[in-house]
């Protein structure tokens, strides 16, 4: 029979010590209330009548709507009098197990259908969001936000509402207004291994524009910003220091305009022989590259530090022979901790502040970068400026012999220092002359064939790094994935005399030009040869099956492999890291039931080494075992796909057999030995193909 439900005035209703719910979320409880208030309570309580108190019940089910009209009422929002649904059990055993249920058993809203839910509310009932943030005990910024989620790129939305990403990732996508924006990263991001990173969907979004917090947005401001037709997109879920200043090249140009003015007012003030204003906060290698650097004179200590840094050597010495003594307990935690203080005092005080001459400032070059708080700040390193080649007095620019020709240079000569040029400037005119190059390059393939060769090559001798080459080309090994594996195979030893034999005469020259230029000088095939050398020592060691495997595969392929001419499985390289029984299979694969019989009783280690003289062939059987042994191979050593069966390649009587059912010609594939001579012709004819 089903359970009554009655009203109840509030004041006679208390939670029950039954109800499960212990703790909760004082927002959640707040929107509860405000809900309450609103509507009043959309759903029925549960509860026991009170034993000897007539009309008094204890809720086991409902405690937070319970807490919440109480709060309302002692706020005024509800009546003192104000009644609530109550369904009375009859059962005291049943009223854990239903306040469980209830709790347990309840269904969060998706974020998604919230979204749309406010947006709905807005369109029909023409409500505004301070309204619908006041029904419903939120913030007004927690509605705009959920607004701005129900305004996403639709593939960003049905993520959001089937689960694929989270609030927080669709919050990201919402950081941007621009939903072909949301859409396109999405698209590039969704399946890769950043779609889950909020920070690089907010990089992503964010391309070509800066934080309110960036140095650059606080070195020119808001006001200077605006007023240069720059836009700002506030963001919703976060603060002013996040929103985005979507105008990056406007930000850009106005910050090296104020970083240049406050570069020439500090070398005025300061004396500097070359200031450069670099708009970041941190100075590219580059820009010091072979820059020496300025090395002031330390300050000498004043006698009260001179005096005590003797008390604190004295201090130390004090607590190493206590320590040491006999009868000593050795270094205390008290020991440890005053040493660890009076070392860093003594390193405080030595750690002084180098101070640079007159002459040296004089001669110095600074750069001026922006300090996290926006402001400019010279860069605490300074730099011997570099001085221009002086110019042959006897040599007139004009050719007429007459020196100056009358011109006063005064004027061109009282602010001998070099003029500031920005940064951005300099990187552009540096991307401008890029170009030029790139052009001329592109349009001479031999050229760039043996150019990109030597930047290869370069990069992968050099052992202290390779800035000077100007180029992100590399031919880079990849981490081995066994570490310091050595297979003694003969492909190894193959690759050790190649690598012997490349003429390396070109390589220890200090300058890249000299370098360039020693490596322009060796033959054809040489530079061919490193060529080859450049690109196969890229390849990783992708294991059959695995990302990458399949084009691994279709090179060897294209090359015609012979597996088996190179590789045979030994007890070392394979037959020792496999089981017995699978040993035995293979024996049956190759031969019979009968030959599996004959060696079942072998030990593991003597069954792997006469495996391996049975798939060498130096094993006497039959003429067609041998044949089948000689020319097996596991699966992840073919240069097939190991899920590709028999379509690709039918193995019968120990012969391999294409898809035509044409059996391979050994003599179309490269043996050993072959390397050294083949390997040299093969890229002289791409030398000449290009040219």
């Amino acid at each position: 029979m089903s359970q009554p439900i009655i009203l109840v005035p509030a004041a006679k209703l208390a939670k029950s010590p039954s109800n499960v719910r212990k703790s909760s979320d004082p927002q959640a409880d707040a929107q509860l209330e405000a809900s309450i208030v609103a509507h009043g309570i959309l759903q029925n309580l549960i509860g026991l009548p009170v034993a000897r108190k007539k009309g008094q019940y204890r809720i086991t089910a409902g405690g937070r709507r319970l807490d919440a009209v109480h709060r309302a009422i002692e706020k005024g929002d509800l009546p003192a009098e104000y009644e609530l649904p109550v369904k009375v059990l009859a059962d005291a055993n049943d009223a854990v197990e239903i306040s469980l249920s209830e709790n347990f058993f309840k269904l969060a809203m998706n974020p998604a259908d919230a979204c749309r839910a406010f947006q709905d509310i807005i369109e029909t009932e023409k409500k505004t969001p301070a309204d619908i943030a006041k029904r419903f005990g939120l913030t007004e910024r927690f509605v705009l936000g959920r607004l701005r989620l129900a305004g996403l790129a639709e593939p960003v939305f049905e993520a959001l509402r089937d689960g694929s990403i989270t609030l927080d990732i669709a919050m990201a996508y919402a950081s941007t207004s621009d939903a072909a924006r949301q859409a396109s990263v999405f698209e590039q991001l969704g399946q890769g291994y950043y779609r889950a990173n909020v920070g690089e969907i907010r990089r992503q979004l964010a391309s070509g524009g800066y934080r309110g917090s960036d140095p650059k947005a606080l070195l020119v401001g808001r006001d200077d910003y605006v007023g240069a037709g720059g836009r700002i997109e506030s963001d919703l879920f976060t603060d002013d220091a996040t929103e985005m200043w979507i105008d990056g090249d406007i930000l850009d140009h106005l910050a090296e305009e104020k970083l240049a003015a406050a570069a020439e007012a500090i070398r005025q003030h300061e004396g500097f022989a070359e200031i450069r204003a670099v708009a970041a906060s941190y100075i590219p290698y580059t820009e010091t590259y072979g820059l020496r650097q300025v090395q002031g004179e330390l300050p000498p200590l004043s006698p009260q530090e001179e005096a005590r840094c003797e008390e604190i050597q004295d201090e130390l010495e004090a607590i190493e022979a206590n320590a040491a003594d006999e009868n000593g307990e050795g270094y205390t935690a008290d020991d440890e901790a005053r040493t660890q203080a009076l070392e860093e005092e003594y390193e405080a005080i030595q750690s002084r502040t180098p101070v640079l001459t007159e002459e040296q400032k004089a001669s110095a070059l600074a750069y001026v970068v922006i300090g996290r708080d926006g402001q400019p700040r010279i860069h605490e390193q300074l730099y011997v400026a570099p001085v221009d080649a002086p110019v042959d007095e006897g040599d007139d620019a004009d050719g007429d012999g007459e020196g100056d020709g009358g011109q006063d240079d005064t004027d061109e000569t009282e602010g001998s220092a070099k003029p500031v040029m920005s940064q951005r400037l300099a990187d552009e005119l540096a991307m401008m002359k890029t170009e030029l190059l790139s052009v001329h390059v592109a349009s001479d393939p031999r050229f760039a064939l043996e150019v990109g060769t030597f930047i290869m090559a370069d990069a992968a001798t050099r052992h202290y790094g390779s800035s000077d080459l100007a180029s992100e080309l590399r031919a880079r090994a990849p981490s081995p994935r066994v570490a310091s594996f050595e297979s003694g195979t003969l492909a190894a030893e193959e690759w050790a005399k190649l690598d012997s034999a490349l003429d390396r005469s070109w390589i220890d020259h200090e300058d890249v030009r000299d370098r360039y230029d020693g490596f322009c000088a060796l033959s054809d095939e040489t530079r061919a040869a490193w060529l080859g050398w450049a690109v196969a020592r890229t390849f990783d060691a992708v294991p059959a099956g695995k990302t990458g495997s399949a084009f691994i595969d279709h090179l060897g392929n294209k090359l015609m492999i012979d597996v088996a001419a190179w590789w045979r499985p030994t007890a070392k390289n394979y037959f020792d890291r496999i089981t017995k029984p699978m040993i035995l299979s293979l024996f049956e694969t190759v031969g019979s039931a009968e030959l599996r019989h004959r060696y079942g009783a072998s030990k593991k280690h003597d069954l792997a080494a006469s495996a391996e003289k049975l798939f060498a062939g130096d094993i006497l059987v039959e003429a067609e075992i041998k044949e089948r042994a000689i020319s097996w191979l596991p699966d992840a050593m073919r240069f097939e796909p190991v899920d590709a069966g028999t379509d690709a390649m039918i193995e019968a009587e120990g012969e391999v057999f294409d898809e035509s059912g044409e059996a391979a010609s050994p003599d179309e594939n490269l043996e050993p030995g072959d390397l050294a001579e083949d390997g040299a012709d093969d890229g002289m004819d791409s030398l000449a193909a290009a040219a």
